[in-house]
């Protein structure tokens, strides 16, 4: 099919690139012209696994192609999808600006009949203002639907969650776009759930609220076991086991982070009290994981007493493994606020040092993980990165003034760091 995705950050340009390799013919629309020109000349401005293999094997076959014009995305589409970002505002509630201003340019291009997706996180009701704005705005007297189709997507694992989804969730007001919808989708072979388009959209919100959940659920046991001597790692494993529950998202570290989870939350939260109802539960799940961070802070400080004028090497950056990115990353956070204690910083990240550098100043950024630790007091870990778990354990602990590690991924085995002569802090064990 002839589909155009509008906006090309995490999820328009890895969805495109995932619908081209299906067979789909894609035009990725973005009004960053600079953004453009690196796409068209090869570059990819994101990392993320996988990737940048896919958008040079389908723009050399001729399924994908970028422009800078929305009005060219819908001429050469059958299908649009929205993936425009919906930032937060500051008392949480969503702004929906750029999914608005979307909708306008969509209406005033349009000459025949059209399918609008909207695959950005939004708030419930949002299609029903999308359809009123496209009618509004529509120059021709032609027809169109409009369709909620939530993301799913981990960064670090979009190309993989895309390709083999766990589902697919088509919300709409009638049965004409469905046959179509279900026509893109074909080939990932997922469950797809119809249903009306206000029901998706609080599919989107309410799976990541309580994932979110999950959380500070595990954060909260974390505290119980190091007050018991018990081992979070075993306790969320015992759990797991049970069908109904499952181990994925019972990881207890430095607290969730990211462009989704912080401002999902808070944009149920303030959905929810729209519609008259208090959220408490959500808004302990925010409390417990800004407590979280409190917490690891002043298990360094307690260890090592001042922070000021000690020299600190942090490993991570991003706000999770495999991807660059450090938009609300809790290791961004716990730098900011070990330099606030007047600490000096030696930091190192496999791939988001350069888009830290636009908000982390003031440190040191080293380019070999394992010459962080040189000439430090202490070594930290913010990220879960698969590499860190390589660290040459044993030049570390020599280039330390003390062989202190404080663990926030709890990446390592407690008891073989104490064998190795380490005094090793990590989360709940």
């Amino acid at each position: 099919m002839r589909l155009s995705i509008i906006g090309t950050g995490y999820v328009g340009l890895t969805t495109g690139a995932c619908f081209a390799e299906v067979g789909h013919h894609v035009v990725c629309v973005d009004n960053d012209e600079a953004k453009v020109r690196l796409l068209r000349a090869g570059g990819i401005p994101i990392y993320e696994p996988g990737l940048e293999e896919l958008v040079h094997a389908n723009v050399a076959a001729g399924r994908l192609e970028f422009t800078d014009s929305i009005a060219e995305g819908v001429e050469k589409s059958d299908v649009v999808f929205i993936a425009v970002p919906t930032p937060p505002n500051p008392d949480g509630s969503v702004d929906l600006s750029f999914i608005e201003k979307v909708a306008r340019e969509i209406a005033g291009a349009m000459t025949s009949y059209k399918i609008v997706v909207d695959k950005s996180t939004v708030p419930v009701k949002t299609g029903e203002k999308v359809a009123e704005t496209i009618k509004r705005y529509c120059r021709a007297a032609v027809e169109f639907d409009v369709v909620s189709n939530p993301e799913f997507l981990r960064e670090g694992f979009a190309v993989q969650d895309l390709m083999k989804p766990d589902r697919i969730v088509i919300g709409v007001r009638s049965q004409r776009p469905v046959a179509a919808m279900k026509e893109i989708y074909a080939p990932f072979n997922a469950p797809i759930i119809v249903t009306d388009i206000n029901s998706a959209e609080l599919i989107k919100h309410a799976s990541n609220s309580f994932l979110a959940l999950k959380i500070s659920y595990i954060n909260a046991i974390s505290i119980l076991c190091e007050a018991t001597g018990a081992n979070v790692v075993e306790v969320a494993n015992g759990m797991g086991m049970d069908s109904r529950i499952g181990r994925r998202f019972l990881d207890a570290g430095l607290g969730f982070g990211g462009s989704c989870f912080p401002k999902d939350l808070s944009a149920f939260i303030k959905i929810a009290e729209q519609l008259g109802y208090d959220f408490r539960l959500l808004k302990e799940v925010q409390r417990i994981n800004a407590e979280q961070m409190d917490r690891f802070v002043k298990k360094i400080s307690d260890t090592l007493w001042v922070l000021k004028d000690k020299t600190l090497g942090v490993l991570g950056l991003a706000f999770k493994q495999n991807t660059d990115d450090v938009r609300n990353s809790p290791a961004i956070e716990l730098c900011q606020r070990l330099l606030r204690e007047g600490a000096k910083l030696r930091v190192h990240d496999p791939k988001a040092m350069e888009k830290a550098k636009a908000v982390l100043q003031g440190v040191t950024y080293v380019e070999d993980m394992n010459a962080v630790a040189e000439g430090c007091d202490a070594l930290v870990i913010a990220t879960e990165w698969e590499q860190f778990k390589q660290l040459d354990l044993e030049r570390a602990r020599r280039a330390l003034t003390h062989p202190i590690m404080f663990d926030g991924r709890n990446l390592f085995d407690p008891a073989e760091m104490e064998r190795a002569g380490w005094i090793y802090k990590s989360v709940g064990r």
